[in-house]
């Protein structure tokens, strides 16, 4: 195959990976606007809350490991397709969540389902990145991808905002679960194997990856879900309720005003939109200065700034700014990270080592609404955010320190880390 075939056949796998996991992550970003308020609504304790929001975390905590090798071992599409239908249902269990007599245990069930779906998803969309790019565009498509689960995500959070806002929740759920559906039939027709020709028994559910370079990136990955997903998604609309700050906008003539839980969507949803822009732009430059370790320092240290951004005196505007460096710090992160692992493991490993990833970025996704709601409200907001400042500093050192261990070089090349 010619470099320019190559080169389509790249892009266009890349893309339809890109689509699905587009509107799937509409279902994603339909919870939080909606979730963390469930207390008021339906009368669900702020640990319930809590326990619902993590739920899917820590199902993929399980999951993601067996997921990661079921790639190596069946391949890409199979798990790929699957896990965006599994989401889909999960998506649909909102809605008869939400009209049910019984809501915390349905919306758990939900949240589980959406687990086990996403094990799979993100297990097989990286792993296909990592398949058909190369090493010299490795960090601009991973940046692509993450970008497109990220444009999901905000996507979702606004309409989740504004739907349940001008409808109803049970509307918003709707409407992220027929997108979602919609994901499923694009990964059914479109998206190829990539990974493996044949099936590959000698690959066994307990072969972990637990390399010095997953372990690294995956406790970097930790902290960035832990302090993103786990503190700022999870509290901020009570956030915005404790300081009374809600927003109201003039379009053509019509006043419209949105509460607690539709400023907090359109506020988490600028906040990834920062991030997908930034995780595009966080991997090419790692390709076109042709180290990673550089850019992620940089962007580690944008999230800390965005979170002590946010310890200052409250406003919209400030609300906004910490946001925005948050995402933005978040997103930089993403490409170069997820291409740093693909540049240190080798291909028939890649599977595994995203799981091993995963995994730590779900246990931070976990701990962080269980720990932080409770936590805001006996020390408060500021102190809260003050403390996530440090944790993107530390995953800073955990990096450097790991991968000087790992190759010698405080900021090893591409060329040096391939394996």
């Amino acid at each position: 195959m010619s470099d320019s075939s190559r080169r389509s056949t790249t892009r266009s796998v890349v893309y339809a990976v890109v689509a699905s996991t587009f509107f799937v992550g509409f279902g994603g970003g339909v919870v939080f606007p909606i979730l963390p308020n469930l207390g008021e609504v339906l009368g669900i304790s702020a640990f319930m809350v809590g326990v619902i929001l993590s739920a899917n975390r820590w199902t993929r905590l399980f999951a993601n490991a067996p997921a990661g090798v079921l790639v190596d071992r069946i391949g890409t599409r199979k798990p790929f397709v699957a896990g965006l239908a599994i989401e889909g249902a999960a998506t649909a269990g909102y809605v008869v969540a939400i009209t049910s007599s019984m809501p915390e245990v349905w919306f758990v069930l939900a949240r589980i389902m959406w687990g086990v779906g996403s094990a799979l998803v993100f297990a097989t969309a990286y792993t296909i990145t990592a398949d058909v790019s190369e090493a010299s565009s490795r960090g601009t498509s991973m940046g692509i991808v993450r970008a497109g689960i990220t444009f999901g995500f905000p996507a979702g959070m606004v309409l989740g905002g504004i739907v349940s806002e001008v409808y109803s929740n049970v509307a918003a759920f709707v409407l992220a679960a027929a997108f979602a559906g919609l994901a499923s039939i694009i990964a059914y027709f479109i998206v190829p194997e990539t990974h493996v020709d044949s099936p590959d028994s000698s690959v066994t559910p307990w072969d972990v990856e637990t390399t010095l370079p997953a372990l690294t990136i995956g406790l970097v990955n930790f902290g960035l879900y832990f302090a993103y997903f786990g503190v700022l998604f999870s509290t901020l609309v009570l956030y915005l309720e404790a300081e009374s700050m809600t927003l109201a906008l003039d379009v053509a003539g019509f006043g419209i005003d949105y509460g607690e839980q539709g400023t907090s969507g359109l506020l988490m949803a600028v906040s990834a939109l920062s991030g997908a822009v930034f995780t595009i732009s966080g991997g090419k430059l790692s390709d076109s200065l042709g180290a990673r370790v550089p850019i992620l320092l940089a962007f580690l240290v944008t999230s800390c700034t965005g979170f002590a951004v946010l310890t200052l005196a409250p406003s919209l505007a400030i609300v906004v700014s910490g946001c925005v460096l948050i995402g933005a710090g978040q997103g930089g992160v993403g490409g170069p990270l997820t291409a740093l692992l693909a540049d240190l493991t080798p291909e028939e490993r890649m599977g595994r080592a995203m799981g091993t990833n995963n995994v730590f970025g779900d246990v931070g996704g976990a701990l962080g609404p269980l720990i932080s709601l409770p936590f805001a409200n006996v020390i408060g907001f500021d102190v809260l955010y003050a403390l996530s400042a440090i944790i993107p500093l530390l995953a800073g050192v955990v990096l450097v320190v790991g991968i000087y261990t790992y190759t010698g070089s405080l900021s090893p090349t591409v060329e040096e880390s391939i394996i």
